[in-house]
């Protein structure tokens, strides 16, 4: 586990306009959770974020019905929450419901006004539909979104939508192929 210090050293090696010590996302989920606790009673965000922690359980478990159940009941709780919707897109989408999952995005990304965790998560996960969907342009303003909130993952997604990237890729590729096997017989 890299500790702040090491987080910061590899924020200004790869974002050297940073100041120092910089690191975009690092304190965004504890925010989060204090902007939770000013905008909602505290026994109902309890009961809420346990509805889904059922819903994730029951969700990688394989039951989405169950998880649906859950993450409704959250939203219905808290409909001013954006991570009820978040979770409930992804047992959406894995159910096949693209329309639904996207309808759920856009609240969570409304009701959090593009900010916070569940924004991120959003955008990502919004993005990767788009993907999907071949829709390119809109993936990539998702990721680069969600980028600037501080995923990882969003950032390699973006790599890979970038085609001068892609055809380094295969060049590098290929020439570690050559390099391996010279004389251009036998198998890896």
């Amino acid at each position: 586990m890299a500790t702040a210090n090491d987080r910061a050293v590899l924020q200004s090696i790869f974002n050297p306009s940073t100041p120092f010590g910089d690191i975009p996302g690092l304190d965004e989920e504890e925010e989060d959770v204090q902007d939770e606790v000013e905008a909602f009673p505290l026994e109902l965000l309890d009961q809420v974020r346990e509805l889904e922690l059922q819903g994730v359980s029951a969700a990688e478990s394989g039951d989405l019905n169950t998880a649906l159940e859950r993450f409704s009941e959250a939203i219905r709780l808290l409909p001013e929450r954006a991570s009820g919707y978040n979770n409930r897109a992804q047992a959406l989408r894995l159910r096949g419901d693209v329309a639904g999952a996207l309808r759920d995005l856009d609240a969570a990304i409304r009701l959090s006004r593009g900010r916070g965790r569940a924004a991120c998560q959003s955008f990502v996960q919004r993005g990767l539909i788009h993907r999907l969907q071949a829709r390119d342009e809109d993936a990539r303003r998702d990721l680069e979104r969600a980028a600037r909130l501080g995923s990882a993952f969003a950032r390699q997604q973006l790599v890979l939508l970038n085609p001068y990237s892609a055809l380094c890729n295969q060049m590098l590729c290929e020439m570690l192929g050559r390099l391996r096997n010279p004389d251009g017989t036998g198998s890896d």
